[in-house]
């Protein structure tokens, strides 16, 4: 009833390879961005689900041109925004064959290729980040799982205190302050304390909240620190911190979602000085090591944190216990069902190799560099922050006051988002709006980083002499 024949189903996986092969060659010509407004999608989408059957090559088409064209292409070379990446193709191809073997990555009875294989892939991160041998961790499907893994590690760590207290900066991930809630720590407990103008956690002010947390009856629990923040790529002094947890006998946990996997690079290692003290550290391969969504990974130092906080026996399991040598990932972590995720960091890797890798990550370094050098100098655009790959900047002509520089940097934005081949972001840095690159795409060159901030400018240009009014939504005033 729900099989297809032989032949059937390798022309339809030859139609799906031509059909991604084809966008994967035209993109660079196409929008970064595309999108429309819900009535016009759900106009499109919105139906009943049919009783019979249709040809599947025509499901496939319509899927393509009705629901994946209306996206954020995050692969492509002027996707700046938010956090773009640019999977590998063997990365695409390898969730394809993790998907065909139907495999659960939950257990060694279950899964044990798999089980050892994301082993391996585990033991290459910690050896990166220069944890112990003791260290491990699994994969997750990102930064915000990873996160909740290294919290709750944090939390079973200290017998599960009451009146914890979690200690993180203003610039933090809203990850790391929701992972916080999940494991019980009341928000008036979630000490979001405010940073330098770089961007960095004072390690100054994390004594002195511990301090005071202490002399009121509360149990500092967790640090949370980063290694390149969202906002502005950011580093937190992670050698200070690491002191202060450990005279404190407080975990040191490090959002490395978006920076982490700079260590690969001289420059990278440098900025993530520190890293190698944390308790544990949440990474997403899916951004800076190029891989499909989704691919995150928690790392503890001490790896059976994880199973003693997770491990819960269940009779119709019990004969997947094979002893302690074989382990058993879901013991580690929230989820029994897992996909395999380890398969396509593994298969990227051993394609290319990691010198690879390394040119990929150090090209980011180095546009984004050339792109801080650029805006440094252009009269009419203001640099105000760079680090890890991250670039922000607003346009500035001069002679207006902020109310109006915001109000310009946002109508350019707009005017890049809905007319434009680039795609950019915003944040806010020091109370200031600004525009952001972030720049991490492997196929990404120095021309679409120039061309983007040339478009910027005349954006600008065009704003300011009126010529452009942003479309808006059928019913909008």
């Amino acid at each position: 009833m729900l099989q297809m024949a032989p032949e059937t189903m390798r022309e339809l996986a030859h139609h799906v390879a031509d059909l991604l092969i084809e966008r994967s060659v035209r993109l660079p010509g196409e929008r970064a961005w595309e999108g429309d407004f819900k009535d016009a999608l759900a106009d499109r989408l919105d139906e009943d689900p049919p009783e019979a059957g249709r040809p599947a090559r025509e499901v496939i088409d319509r899927a393509a041109r009705d629901v994946l064209s209306n996206t954020l292409r995050l692969d492509h070379p002027r996707s700046f925004g938010f956090v773009p990446t640019c999977p590998t193709w063997p990365g695409v191809l390898a969730d394809f064959i993790a998907s065909g073997f139907n495999v659960n990555a939950a257990t060694w009875l279950v899964a044990s290729g798999p089980s050892q294989l994301e082993s391996v892939v585990i033991g290459w991160f910690r050896r990166w980040f220069g944890l112990p041998d003791g260290a491990g961790g699994l994969m997750t499907s990102g930064g915000s799982a990873a996160a909740l893994h290294g919290l709750v590690a944090a939390r079973e760590a200290a017998g599960n205190p009451e009146r914890a207290v979690a200690y993180m900066s203003d610039q933090s991930h809203s990850a790391q302050v929701r992972a916080a809630r999940i494991v019980g720590i009341a928000p008036d407990r979630i000490r979001v304390l405010p940073t330098d103008t770089s961007g960095r956690l004072d390690p100054g002010a994390v004594t002195a909240a511990m301090a005071a947390d202490r002399a009121a009856g509360c149990t500092p629990l967790v640090v949370c620190a980063n290694a390149g923040t969202p906002t502005r790529g950011a580093v937190d002094p992670l050698p200070a911190l690491a002191d202060i947890c450990a005279a404190e006998r407080v975990w040191l946990h490090v959002d490395a979602a978006y920076g982490g996997f700079a260590i690969l690079t001289p420059r990278g290692a440098a900025a993530l000085e520190g890293i190698d003290r944390a308790d544990s550290i949440n990474v997403d391969p899916h951004k800076w090591l190029f891989q499909p969504y989704e691919a995150g990974a928690i790392l503890v130092r001490d790896a059976g944190t994880l199973e003693r906080a997770f491990a819960i026996q269940h009779d119709v399991l019990q004969d997947s216990v094979w002893g302690a040598r074989h382990a058993n990932l879901a013991d580690q972590g929230i989820q029994l069902s897992r996909s395999f995720r380890a398969l396509k960091v593994w298969m990227s890797i051993q394609t290319f190799g990691m010198a690879a890798f390394r040119a990929a990550i150090e090209n980011g370094l180095d546009l984004a560099a050339r792109a801080a050098e650029h805006a440094g100098r252009c009269r009419t655009l203001e640099l105000v922050s760079a680090s890890l790959g991250i670039v922000c900047f607003r346009v500035n002509p001069g002679g207006l006051n902020e109310y109006a520089l915001a109000r310009l940097n946002r109508k350019v934005l707009a005017h890049v988002f809905w007319g434009e081949q680039a795609f950019l972001s915003s944040t806010m840095v020091n109370g200031r709006f600004v525009l952001r690159l972030c720049i991490l795409n492997h196929n990404t060159t120095w021309d679409d980083v120039r061309e983007t901030l040339d478009t910027v400018e005349r954006s600008a240009r065009e704003v300011d002499e009126g010529g452009w009014r942003k479309p808006q939504e059928p019913g909008a005033g």
